[in-house]
């Protein structure tokens, strides 16, 4: 029995006050039922019409200044317009509002002074309240007024009204809790923004021959091959059996490509002249827009291309009019696959890339990220520890990304998110990160967004219409570590359109059909994961605001596949755990052979009599045993959803020297030392793995040398054995063979032999090929 996990490590259930407390049972009665609602003061600032100048030069470069108590939002300025459009939000957190009014103010700007040109004020207790879905609130005109009070010229037009974060202003309104932050750039950076990855294709080429090249040295053999490069990935084929001008190869190069189809596939078909030294003997380029799409096994049409010869003309390449050679290709793209971007372990999505052959979704999944309790500082600012935390989520193609809390260990964001989902062997993760990017943080060099920890949730084990309401912990493991960087509290809520379809899920294949019918290698998945993960995170970066690489990779798990000497002992000891149910099976089997319980061996002596008289209750009565096992075992059944397991990743029990070894660079960039001691450490621990490999050699090997003949005495008595074995079972019958068979195994202690077996002393003699080796 496994101890339980330390309680700073454990999964937490909450009750927080979900959906202002509309929420009844599991059903829910408005979209953002899943968090805490969070009440906010929104000002709505239009416009301006016929402001007066206050500067000599008569002309008005109007701002609007909303001020509450310590907080103030600033709207962009116009030059020189007195009837100005702004159409900014701003909204403050009522948590936070230590005024009784609010300010709004109409300032000149000037390179001095700002000159007032008016403001109105509103008392907070005469606010509306809004809630949706009732309409927007309709804008008003306001008369300025002056400092004395009196009527000033110019109207202002705004809608002061009471909302939540379920207010369609929220998302890109001016929040009071980033009053901080400046300058445009920043303030994109910490708002909420939903984002898709590419739509992401595999495209094939099957390279099958050239025809009529032309290489420059006529008196040799060519040694041809066929160079593919399609952006940052380049591919060749092998060198040209067939060393002739019409080379043949019948070979496969697999790509991602990324809608839209920006960059063409470049060909170039090359001669190996020297070993260092390669010769073009054409080039061509394919635009992947008109390259046809297959959608299952059957094969597309070949197409022959021209190839085109350049020649350099005073240093300059020019290309040669005249018809050089071509090559003859097979190029589709394929979207019966399912473009690999994460690990198999922790997929999001397993569809295939082509929308036509889609599934109906079997339900919804929503995911309110309520707060964080307890977040470690993760920056220095102004002498004291600080973290500006925000989420991002990913499940499928969507990746949804809350707004960055400023300057808070405790961050609230109370957003509610939800996907579509196609299968529920999936897995969603939640990571938490500190955006270093404000306060000037893009112009730091090599500034990167900081990992806080992640969290991952697989669909399957979630109960539908059911709302989980735990505080997960955020572990991250450090160089000197397993460390807690606080928790995040999420609701999450899996609903089923249709239970007869989820459960016919569970009866399809994990991945479309192609991937069993064309399979591709392990080698090519790999390498095909590393290149869309790359594309996801290109393209993703250059969002607007930027989900950056490091973000994304960390999301994707990028570099999991490693070696790791604490990740190898972990799945050692999960596969000893997984044998430990045959294992523990074995010592009762052992216990009932040695007569431990007399009782218990007598009771199975007669539960084995009466299988072998009634042969066709063997299976019902296996079947039976498990059901009894399921339904006893129901009560214990798991409350909670998985969560990150110290223990089971041996995260708790590492050596220093292991998770070093872990954070690594690859290639190393260690003393070499420390990398001569690993590489020993690793040499005697492949030493005993080669030891195990060489022992099941050798059995299997033993087993072979039955009827080979190597050793011609032991396969004459095993000859001779089968055929008396042969006459005996064919003259009595089966039941009696069985229960004598079973009598001899179950026999009483006084009746065995602490020496082996027979059988098993003449196994042991059998050769193996050992000896053969040097």
């Amino acid at each position: 029995m496994q101890r339980p996990p330390p309680e700073d490590f454990a999964l937490k259930e909450t009750k927080p006050h979900l959906g202002g407390g509309r929420i009844s049972g599991d059903k829910h009665t408005s979209t953002y039922d899943l968090v805490e609602q969070m009440q906010y003061l929104y000002v709505r600032v239009v416009k301006a019409k016929d402001l007066p100048s206050k500067d000599v030069t008569g002309s008005c470069d109007p701002y609007v200044e909303v001020k509450l108590g310590n907080y103030k939002g600033a709207t962009r300025h116009f030059e020189k317009k007195s009837n100005p459009e702004w159409n900014q939000v701003f909204a403050f957190s009522k948590d936070r509002i230590q005024a009784s009014a609010l300010e709004v103010i109409v300032k000149d700007k000037d390179l001095m002074k700002d000159d007032l040109i008016g403001y109105v004020i509103f008392d907070l207790n005469e606010v509306p309240k809004r809630v949706p879905p009732d309409s927007p609130l309709a804008p008003q005109w306001y008369r300025l007024e002056d400092r004395k009070g009196d009527k000033a010229r110019g109207e202002l037009m705004l809608a002061v009204w009471m909302g939540t974060q379920a207010d369609e202003a929220f998302p890109e309104a001016w929040h009071s809790d980033a009053a901080t932050v400046s300058g445009a750039d920043s303030l994109s950076n910490i708002r909420s923004k939903v984002y898709l990855s590419p739509k992401l294709w595999y495209l094939r080429v099957n390279v099958i021959e050239a025809q009529d090249l032309m290489p420059s040295d006529k008196g040799r053999y060519p040694e041809v091959y066929v160079k593919a490069i399609l952006g940052n990935q380049a591919l060749r084929t092998r060198i040209s059996q067939s060393r002739s001008i019409n080379p043949m190869w019948n070979e496969d190069l697999m790509f991602v490509a990324s809608e839209p189809f920006e960059e063409p596939l470049i060909l170039s078909v090359e001669d190996r002249i020297a070993p260092n030294k390669d010769e073009v003997l054409g080039r061509c380029a394919i635009p992947l827009q008109y390259v046809p799409r297959r959608y299952d096994h059957k094969p597309v049409n070949t197409s022959w291309h021209n190839l085109e010869k350049h020649i350099i003309v005073e240093g300059e390449k020019k290309k040669d009019v005249k018809f050089a050679s071509r090559i003859h290709m097979r190029i589709c793209l394929e979207g019966g696959y399912h473009v690999l971007d994460e690990s198999t372990h922790y997929s999001s999505d397993l569809r295939p890339t082509a929308k036509p052959l889609w599934k109906s979704s079997i339900g919804v999944l929503e995911v309110g990220i309520l707060n964080a309790q307890g977040l470690m500082p993760m920056k220095t600012k102004d002498g004291r520890g600080t973290t500006d935390a925000y989420c991002v989520a990913k499940y499928g193609q969507k990746w949804i990304r809350t707004r960055t809390i400023i300057d808070s260990l405790a961050p609230r964001w109370n957003e509610q998110y939800t996907w579509e989902v196609f299968d529920p062997c999936t897995i969603i993760t939640i990571g938490v990160f500190d955006n270093c990017h404000l306060h000037g943080g893009d112009k730091a060099a090599g500034a990167k967004d900081s990992r806080i920890g992640k969290v991952r949730i697989r669909l399957s084990t979630l109960e539908t219409d059911r709302v989980y309401t735990h505080s997960y912990p955020l572990l991250v493991l450090h160089p000197n570590g397993v460390k807690k960087m606080g928790e995040i509290h999420m609701a999450v809520r899996f609903t089923c359109s249709s239970l007869l379809n989820m459960m016919h899920m569970y009866s399809q294949p994990l991945l479309p059909k192609m991937h069993y019918l064309h399979p591709l290698t392990v080698s090519q998945l790999d390498s095909l994961r590393h290149q869309a993960t790359q594309i996801v995170s290109v393209r993703l970066s250059r969002a607007e605001p930027p989900l950056r690489k490091e973000v994304v990779e960390y999301m994707l798990d990028v570099g999991s596949h490693m070696w790791s000497m604490r990740r190898s002992k972990a799945n050692f000891f999960r596969i000893m755990n997984v044998l430990g149910g045959l294992i523990a099976v074995g010592k009762w089997f052992d216990q009932i052979c040695n007569w431990k319980n007399p009782i218990t061996t007598v009771l199975i002596h007669i539960l084995f009599i009466i299988l072998v008289m009634y042969p066709e209750l063997i299976l019902p009565t296996i079947f039976l045993y498990l059901f009894l096992i399921g339904v006893w075992y129901y009560r214990w059944r798991p409350r909670h959803p998985p969560h990150m397991d110290t223990r089971l990743s041996h995260a708790d029990s590492a050596h220093p020297d292991e998770l070093d070894e872990e954070f690594d660079t690859f290639p190393t960039s260690r003393p070499s030392d420390i990398v001569r001691m690993r590489y020993d450490r690793l040499r005697s621990i492949a030493g005993r793995i080669q030891t195990v490999v060489g022992d099941l050699a050798t059995q299997g090997e033993r087993l072979q040398s039955l009827l080979s003949w190597r050793d011609p005495r032991a396969t004459a008595l095993f000859v001779l054995f089968c055929l008396i074995a042969a006459i005996v079972l064919y003259v009595t019958p089966f039941q009696i063979v069985a229960l004598l068979a079973g009598f001899y195994v179950l026999r009483h202690p006084r009746f065995r032999h602490k020496l082996p077996s027979v059988p098993l002393n003449f196994f042991r003699r059998l050769p193996a090929r050992t000896d053969c080796m040097l």
